[in-house]
């Protein structure tokens, strides 16, 4: 393990671990990130308080953020995730999901409040050196999990469906692709999202569009809300 003490490695993306409560948590990805040869932890500010400070005594390119509700009724953003974007506006930050709530709320809150990526709490070593560097090259990322976890909710939440309805005509990946589009994800995010080519999503999308019969996304957006793919509070 390097020494974190000295100052960050030339052309390492350096990390800061706002993450608290959780010692081990902090160890093991210390741990993961310290084995990859790109990447270094320079920091692990042990409060939310903390973290201006230790983002002021060494710089970060990349912030994981452990998403801390507000404690203000129906708040929609994250306490982490706000001080660090205010400390370090250039800084790229990774949302943690939290310990309770919903994945998939998190997953829209989070992005709403200015993180750039987001890991679940399923994610192995590999996801978390993936989200890194996929972040510090100015890429949004997603677990994929959280993408099929809001799916497979979405289906079964409504099993009552007529066969006849369009949506079951949708292949899994054009259902995933109309989640993301329908809160206003655009091409090259969705295809950064799934590994995918700019040209394969704007095919999805056109599927979809021609399948349910839509021309613009506002349709897309009613339809979804209508059909329980998405709530008003993912908004």
């Amino acid at each position: 393990m390097r020494n974190n003490g000295a100052a960050p490695g030339a052309g390492r993306i350096a990390v800061q671990l706002a993450i608290f409560d959780f010692p081990m948590l902090v160890a093991g990805f210390r741990a993961i990130i310290d084995a990859e040869s790109d990447m270094e932890v320079t920091g692990t500010p042990g409060t939310i308080d903390a973290i201006a400070d230790s983002l002021a005594r060494t710089p970060a390119d990349v912030v994981i953020a452990e998403c801390q509700p507000l404690s203000a009724p129906g708040s929609s953003t994250f306490e982490a995730i706000e001080k660090v974007r205010a400390a370090a506006p250039a800084a790229r930050i990774i949302a943690l999901e939290c310990r309770s709530g919903s994945g998939s709320e998190q997953f829209s809150m989070a992005l709403k409040a200015g993180a750039d990526g987001f890991l679940t709490r399923e994610a192995e070593p590999s996801d978390l050196v993936s989200a890194l560097r996929s972040v510090s090259r100015g890429q949004t990322y997603v677990s994929p999990s959280i993408v099929t976890k809001m799916v497979n909710t979405y289906v079964l939440r409504s099993p009552d469906s007529p066969a006849e309805d369009v949506y079951g005509s949708l292949s899994e990946r054009e259902k995933e692709v109309l989640l993301l589009a329908a809160v206003g994800h655009t091409n090259r995010e969705i295809a950064k999202v799934f590994h995918l080519s700019e040209q394969t999503v704007h095919n999805y999308r056109a599927n979809i569009m021609e399948k349910l019969g839509f021309h613009d996304r506002t349709e897309l957006l009613k339809f979804a809300i209508r059909r329980g793919i998405i709530s008003i509070a993912d908004l």
